[in-house]
C-alpha cells in the first residue's frame, strides 16, 4: 500500500515511516529537509508539489508542523502558512486522490490555558471533554487545522481522524527552570505519569486510526501513556505528588534515591487516554511503571524505536515553514 507521511525528516514522521516500511508499505515522505525517508523535498503549502506526492496514496499521515519551540523563532504568518494553509492543501489533495484515511497529528497544546489550575485548586483532568483554550499561535493554528479536518470529513467525506498527542520528543525540556532542576531522563520519566507518551505508542495509535478511520469518526483522541491516577487523586497531586506516586508505585522512591532523582513536588494536569484506548482499541506498551522498570535495569526511559529515531532538534530559521514534527 502507498502511504504518504508528511514531516518524514522529523520525530514522528520517521517513526511512522519506519513502522510502515516494516509492514511492507511504500512510504512517500515529503519534507522541507532531505532525510533517509524524504522522497519529495518541498513545502506542504505548495499545492502542485503535494499533488504529485499524493498520487496513489491510500493513507495520509499529516505529522508536519511548526510547533511550540518555534514560537520564539517564527512569526504568526509562518505558523498560519505551515499549520493551516499546509493542512488545507493536504486535505484537498487527499480528497482528490480519494485517500481512504487521513490522520492529523494535533496536540494537547490546543487545551492551553484550560490546563492551568487556579492556586489551591485540584489538578486538571485533561481529556476530550475539556474545552480547548490555546495560549499561543501554535495551539491556535493546530486547532484551526482540526476545524479544517472536521469540514473535510463532513463536507467531502474524507475519513479524517484527529489525534491530540502528548509529549513524545526526546529534546531538552523547553522550560529552563525545569531543565536546570532535573536530569533529562528524570523529567521524562516523571512525565510518563501525566503528560508523555513513547513515540512507538504514538506511531501505533496513528496506524490504528488509519485502519479504523471510517468507523471511529473524527475524534479528537488524546494520545498519552496510560496514567495510574484517577480523578480522585487530583487534589492531592496539586499539593503532594510524591506521596501519591509512592502509594501507586512503592518501588519508585528506592529507584529514584539510587539515581539521585526527584519526583515533581506537584502535578497540575493529568492527561487521560481512556477514549483512545476504548474507541481505537489502542493498547500502548509503555507507561510510568514499565519505564521505571527500564530505568531500574539501567536503560533510558524510552523504547527501542524512540532510541532509533533519536533527537532531531528544531528548525530555528525564522519565518521558514517546515515539514517536520
Amino acid at each position: 500500500m502507498r502511504v504518504l507521511v508528511t514531516g518524514s525528516a522529523g520525530h514522528l514522521g520517521e517513526a511512522l515511516a519506519m513502522s510502515l516500511a516494516a509492514r511492507g508499505d511504500e512510504v512517500v515522505g515529503p519534507d522541507r529537509l532531505a532525510s533517509r525517508f524524504t522522497t519529495h523535498v518541498g513545502r506542504i503549502e505548495d499545492a502542485e508539489a503535494v499533488g504529485r506526492a499524493m498520487a496513489g496514496a491510500q493513507w495520509v499521515f499529516h505529522a508536519a508542523t511548526l510547533h511550540k519551540p518555534h514560537v520564539a523563532t517564527h512569526d504568526r504568518q509562518a505558523f498560519i502558512d505551515a499549520n493551516v494553509t499546509g493542512t488545507n492543501v493536504l486535505l484537498r489533495a487527499a480528497t482528490q486522490a480519494k485517500a481512504a484515511a487521513f490522520v492529523f497529528t494535533s496536540t494537547t497544546s490546543v487545551f492551553g490555558d484550560a490546563m492551568g489550575p487556579e492556586p489551591g485548586a485540584p489538578a486538571v483532568w485533561v481529556d476530550e471533554d475539556l474545552p480547548p483554550s490555546p495560549r499561543n499561535v501554535y495551539g491556535v493554528t493546530k486547532l484551526a487545522a482540526e476545524g479544517l479536518c472536521r469540514l473535510a470529513r463532513r463536507d467531502e467525506g474524507l475519513a479524517c481522524v484527529i489525534l491530540r498527542t502528548a509529549r513524545f520528543f526526546p529534546e531538552e525540556d523547553d522550560n529552563p527552570a525545569v531543565a536546570t532542576a532535573y536530569a533529562p531522563d528524570n523529567i521524562k520519566l516523571n512525565e510518563f505519569l501525566h503528560r508523555r507518551a513513547d513515540i512507538e505508542d504514538v506511531a501505533s495509535a496513528h496506524l490504528l486510526a488509519a485502519e479504523r478511520a471510517r468507523e471511529v469518526g473524527l475524534g479528537p483522541f488524546v494520545i498519552t501513556a496510560p496514567t495510574p491516577f484517577t480523578k480522585n487523586y487530583l487534589r492531592e497531586l496539586a499539593s503532594d505528588a510524591p506521596a501519591v506516586v509512592a502509594r501507586l508505585a512503592p518501588n519508585f522512591a528506592r529507584i529514584y534515591a539510587r539515581l539521585g532523582w526527584r519526583m515533581f513536588p506537584t502535578i497540575g494536569r493529568v492527561y487521560a487516554s481512556d477514549r483512545a484506548r476504548a474507541v481505537l482499541g489502542w493498547t500502548p506498551g509503555h507507561d510510568f511503571r514499565s519505564m521505571l522498570a527500564r530505568v531500574d535495569a539501567g536503560q533510558p526511559p524510552m523504547s527501542d524505536l524512540a532510541r532509533a529515531v533519536g533527537a532531531k532538534g528544531y528548525h530555528r530559521e525564522a519565518n521558514d515553514s517546515v515539514m517536520a514534527e
